[in-house]
């Protein structure tokens, strides 16, 4: 089973807030004490935050579930409640974040440390001390907590690397990685040896470092999900510098010049803004027999490509990774377009701009009438029902302020103008009672 894991969809609910009370105050000096009940404490959120030292989101294949602790009840003596701890996520740099139900990007993860609210905990509920009024100086009104925001997520990760390097399979990407720096990939004489991003520190003589990822295979059809497909392209996302190796000596019978072609075609399909990237050819496999006759064409057929004589060379460097020739010039020329190649944004096209339009948006309605099968009235709709679960039935008053907000929205009227009778059934969630005209 691999260890690797770069794509989780996990649920994450918030704290509930913590009840409100209802209490007076009793004490033997204490006359006409008046309302002491405390608001209730605010439930915790849901947070994720990138910790370094995680490389995969293999965390999530077993626990996908995650929930914030509700607040504390208010108390008597006018004592509020306390609030919950927030419950942080611990995910690895590069995660992107998307809300499942809208698609909407919620946020990019990339430094250590760095959070994102993903679920706000909710508030608490007023306790009675808070309704005191001249006209009613001893209410017995209190509020529910604030449910937690609860919602599906997404996230998908995507290697952090200033270099990749990509190639058909077998033209020793592995081998390249595993010589240049620490990293000890699976290296083997087929195809697809590769199965997940492998990440290297590479330094250089001149004191430069980078870091490199060798990337999974490519194929033909790669775009459109053969061989690893789109697992492999968006790891190359973050890039900034490409490697394209090529295996020079056509020893599995592929033609270099079309091996470039085709894999340019691919990052090309998948995400047009992939070739904006600084690409350098790396010749490899140098070594065998042929492997010269074939670059001196390669380069004929690569300069032909050139769109006009003042247009930039495409770089190449011959080198062979098993006898480690050609490696040190590589290597700084790398360094020094990765020093001078600025981050490609990945979402520019998703940022809200910061520009204010004064057109007409039409709101959400309040909420929402339909009649059920058994005539019943049924509302609906998040604001009414908020203010359905933030009320304590237990009490008189609280249950005439719901009804007082009930018809402050409108829904008498509505429930009228729509043929509502004296007697009718009216539902909101589980709840029922009896329409008065």
């Amino acid at each position: 089973m691999s260890m690797f894991l770069d794509q989780v969809t996990i649920n994450v609910k918030a704290g509930k807030g913590g009840d409100g009370m209802v209490a007076f105050r009793r004490e033997k000096y204490v006359p006409d004490g008046g309302p002491a009940g405390g608001d209730g404490g605010k439930g915790g959120s849901v947070i994720l935050v990138v910790d370094e030292g995680l490389r995969t989101l293999m965390d999530f294949r077993f626990n996908r579930h995650f929930a914030a602790d509700a607040g504390e009840n208010g108390m008597s003596k006018g004592m509020h409640g306390r609030g919950s701890e927030d419950k942080y996520i611990k995910v690895p740099a590069g995660t992107t974040v998307r809300d499942k139900e809208t698609g909407n990007l919620l946020g990019d993860l990339v430094k250590h440390g760095e959070q994102l609210l993903i679920a706000r905990g909710g508030r608490g509920g007023r306790g009675n001390i808070r309704f005191a009024t001249p006209r009613n100086p001893a209410p017995e009104i209190s509020e529910n907590g604030e449910p937690g925001q609860a919602r599906e997520i997404e996230m998908e990760l995507k290697v952090l690397a200033d270099v990749g390097l990509v190639g058909f399979p077998s033209v020793g990407k592995s081998t390249l990685l595993s010589i240049v720096s620490k990293a000890r990939p699976k290296i083997g004489a087929y195809h697809f040896t590769t199965l997940v991003p492998n990440l290297g520190m590479v330094a250089t003589q001149d004191g430069d470092s980078f870091v490199m990822a060798d990337l999974p295979g490519l194929i033909e059809g790669a775009s459109q999900g053969i061989g690893l497909g789109t697992q492999f392209l968006r790891h190359i996302e973050r890039t900034r510098v490409i490697l394209h190796v090529i295996d020079m000596s056509g020893m599995e019978g592929r033609d270099p010049y079309e091996d470039y072609v085709l894999i340019n075609k691919e990052l090309e399909t998948h995400n047009m803004r992939l070739l904006e990237r600084p690409q350098i050819i790396v010749a490899n496999k140098m070594d065998m027999p042929n492997a010269e006759e074939n670059l001196a064409i390669f380069k004929e057929q690569i300069a032909a490509l050139k769109e006009d004589e003042y247009a930039d060379d495409i770089q190449i460097f011959p080198i062979s990774s098993v006898a480690r020739q050609g490696l040190e010039p590589l290597l700084n020329a790398t360094a020094k377009l990765v020093d001078i190649t600025p981050e490609f944004p990945m979402y520019q096209e998703e940022e809200v701009e910061e520009v204010v339009h004064y057109d007409f948006k039409e709101e959400d309605p309040d909420f929402n009438v339909s009649r059920d099968d058994d005539a019943t009235w049924v509302l609906s709709g998040d604001k009414l029902e908020k203010l359905f679960i933030m009320t304590n039935f237990d009490r008189e008053e609280s249950v005439m302020k719901f009804a007082r907000q009930l018809r402050g929205l409108g829904v008498d009227e509505t429930l009228r103008g729509m043929g509502a009778k004296d007697g009718d059934i009216v539902r909101i969630k589980e709840f029922e009672f009896e329409f008065v005209d």
